[in-house]
């Protein structure tokens, strides 16, 4: 399949759909004609979006979910596939990050990252992903990032979900392929969105630095990757820099790496 107007008609799960890449993967998606299942937490701002795409033609629902939360998952899926609706595309873009040094870090917002970086993206494909293998076609999106390639000191959390999320893509991609069920790990690097703000990543020099770096656009980042899932490629780096440094890490001894990053990244006192 080399085309996402196979979405046409569709039903697109999409998390993490009040913000920044989450929104451009609805708009980019709506599109190409998906029906849109938008959940996030924001109420407000799903109905927003919500009222732009059905006023552009699309079949639009939302799902109120907070996927920190343990049962967040199973009552997303009792409201669309449990309510009898093919969720044949399913779009795990739903993240938090935490900036700063691990031992000042607040313990709830560190748990919150592996929770719906990693637990709420193992639970949804869980449970959407059977009914693609039977009936033999289906696509999955990961959102990673380029902190998915090494270890990145004061975001150590953060990183190390997003590595978490880049092999459970790849694994389960490898799963499900003769099935006829596509699966991408989207690694972005510096996105306009609210991620900084969320990660508190405005916190001294290192911080303000990250937060400034160039961003890429949310809509470069959701084309690029919406295309590759369409094509059934694994990985895709939507933008050059961040292509070269997860070609260089592998390389590199991962002793170096870290101690350049941490070295750049340190929060000031």
């Amino acid at each position: 399949m080399q085309s996402s107007g196979e979405f046409r008609g569709k039903w697109a799960l999409v998390t993490g759909a009040s913000a920044g890449i989450g929104v451009a993967l609805a708009r980019e998606l709506a599109r190409h004609g998906a029906k849109l299942i938008l959940t996030a937490r924001r109420k407000e701002r799903l109905d927003g979006l919500a009222a732009e795409l059905t006023a552009q033609g699309a079949e639009v629902r939302i799902v109120v979910a907070d996927l920190t939360r343990p049962a967040a998952c199973q009552a997303i899926y009792d409201a669309t596939a449990g309510a009898g609706l093919d969720v044949e595309i399913l779009i795990n873009n739903a993240g938090l990050g935490l900036y700063g040094e691990f031992v000042c870090g607040d313990l709830e917002q560190e748990l919150s990252q592996v929770r719906v970086n990693c637990e709420a993206v193992v639970h949804l494909s869980r449970l959407f992903v059977p009914a693609m293998v039977e009936r033999g076609r289906g696509w999955v999106m990961v959102v990673a990032s380029t902190a998915s390639f090494q270890p990145v000191p004061f975001i150590s959390t953060y990183a190390a979900t997003k590595g978490f999320d880049r092999f459970f893509a790849l694994g389960l991609a490898e799963e499900v392929a003769p099935f006829g069920v596509h699966v991408t790990a989207l690694c972005p690097g510096p996105t306009e969105s609210e991620f900084f703000a969320v990660a508190r990543a405005d916190r001294g020099p290192a911080g303000v630095a990250m937060a400034n770096r160039k961003r890429q656009s949310a809509e470069e980042v959701a084309r690029l990757g919406l295309a590759a899932l369409a094509r059934g490629k694994r990985t895709i780096v939507p933008y050059f820099s961040g292509r070269f440094t997860a070609l260089l890490v592998r390389f590199l001894p991962v002793g170096l790496i870290t101690y350049f990053v941490a070295k750049a990244a340190r929060p000031a006192k």
